[in-house]
C-alpha cells in the first residue's frame, strides 16, 4: 500500500470533527471539491470505505472512526517532527504550544513568559486560553503540544505531571465577613449565597469537591464566567465564592470590599501539566514543569 497524503488526513481529520463538507473545506481553505477528491483519494489508499455517502448526507464507518484517532496521533507526531527537525535535535529551540485554562492562565501568563524568555531564550512560545474540555480536544489534535490544567482531571492517552497545591479560601465582603463564626463551615451560610463559575470550567467541579458543596442549598444558581464576575458579585454583597489561592497572590481583590477568609481546612485543587503519550518531548515539558513549579502556589518537589 502506498503511503497515505498528510494534507489528505488533515482534511480528513478536520472534516470529523465539523461534520459537515463546507465548513470542513473553510477550516481547510479548500474548495469542497477538493475536500471531497482527498477523502476519496484517502479511501482509495487505504483499500476501506471510510464515510457512508447518502446524498448530501455521510456518517463515519466505524474503521472511519478508527482511522481518525490514528491519523490525529501521526499528525501530532509529524508537527514533533518537523519542530525536531527546525530544532535541529535541540529541545531547547523550536516552538512550543501551551494551552492554558481561563482560571489559571490571567493570574500565571506574564510570569511564565518571563521564566520561559529568560531560561529558554530559543524557545518560541505560543500560548492559548481556552476551557478544559476544548483544549483537551485541541491537544488530541495535535493543535497544541502540552496544558496546564487543574487536577484531578481524567485526561486518556496523556501524562500528567503535578507542579502544585493550590488552595481554595472563602470570599466575602468585609461587611458580610464580620458576621461569620467560621469561614470554613458553610452550612451557616444563607441560602443561595454562594456563587460559582459555569459547569464548563473545571475550577467549579473542583471547588465543589474540595469544600463540600455538593447538593448544599448554600450554593446559588446564578453562575458566573470568569473569577472577576466572581469577585464583583461579592463585592456588591449579594454573597460569597471560593476562590484559588493563584488569583489572590495576583491581587485579583485590589480595589474592593472583598476580603478573603483565613483556610482552615485542606480544600485545594492541583495544577500540572499533561501531554500527550508517546510525544518525544518529554525533556522540554518536565524542564517547563521545573520552572512554573515556583510561580504556583504551594509546589510540590519534583526531581
Amino acid at each position: 500500500m502506498k503511503l497515505p497524503n498528510l494534507k489528505h488526513l488533515h482534511y480528513f481529520c478536520v472534516l470529523h470533527k465539523e461534520q459537515h463538507f463546507h465548513r470542513a473545506a473553510q477550516k481547510c481553505n479548500v474548495s469542497q471539491s477538493t475536500l471531497s477528491a482527498a477523502i476519496q483519494n484517502l479511501e482509495e489508499t487505504v483499500g476501506q470505505q471510510l464515510l457512508e455517502r447518502e446524498h448530501k448526507a455521510f456518517v463515519f464507518t466505524d474503521f472511519g472512526e478508527a482511522l481518525v484517532e490514528k491519523s490525529k496521533q501521526l499528525l501530532g507526531q509529524t508537527h514533533e517532527w518537523i519542530e525536531f527537525a527546525e530544532s535541529a535535535g535541540d529541545w531547547k529551540t523550536g516552538t512550543l504550544r501551551i494551552g492554558v485554562i481561563p482560571t489559571i492562565a490571567p493570574f500565571l501568563f506574564e510570569d511564565l513568559i518571563t521564566s520561559v524568555s529568560s531560561d529558554l531564550p530559543d524557545l518560541r512560545l505560543q500560548l492559548q486560553e481556552d476551557t478544559t474540555d476544548r483544549l483537551l480536544e485541541k491537544l488530541g489534535d495535535g493543535e497544541v503540544d502540552v496544558l496546564v490544567l487543574a487536577l484531578p482531571m481524567h485526561t486518556p492517552g496523556c501524562k500528567q505531571m503535578r507542579l502544585a497545591q493550590d488552595p481554595f479560601h472563602l470570599i466575602a465582603h468585609k461587611s458580610q465577613a464580620q458576621t461569620l463564626k467560621n469561614s470554613s463551615d458553610i452550612d451557616t451560610l444563607p441560602k443561595d449565597s454562594i456563587f460559582l463559575l459555569q459547569k464548563e470550567h473545571c475550577l467549579t467541579e473542583h471547588a465543589v469537591s474540595a469544600c463540600s458543596l455538593q447538593h448544599k442549598e448554600q450554593v446559588s444558581s446564578l453562575t458566573a464566567n470568569s473569577l472577576y464576575t466572581l469577585v464583583s458579585l461579592v463585592n456588591s454583597r449579594m454573597g460569597y465564592t471560593f476562590l484559588p489561592e493563584l488569583a489572590l497572590n495576583k491581587d485579583i481583590l485590589k480595589g474592593t470590599e472583598v476580603i478573603s477568609m483565613p483556610n482552615h481546612d485542606a480544600a485545594c485543587r492541583e495544577i500540572g501539566l499533561v501531554w500527550r503519550t508517546g510525544t518525544t518531548r518529554v525533556q522540554l515539558f518536565r524542564h517547563i514543569g521545573k520552572l512554573l513549579a515556583p510561580l504556583l502556589p504551594l509546589p510540590i518537589s519534583l526531581r
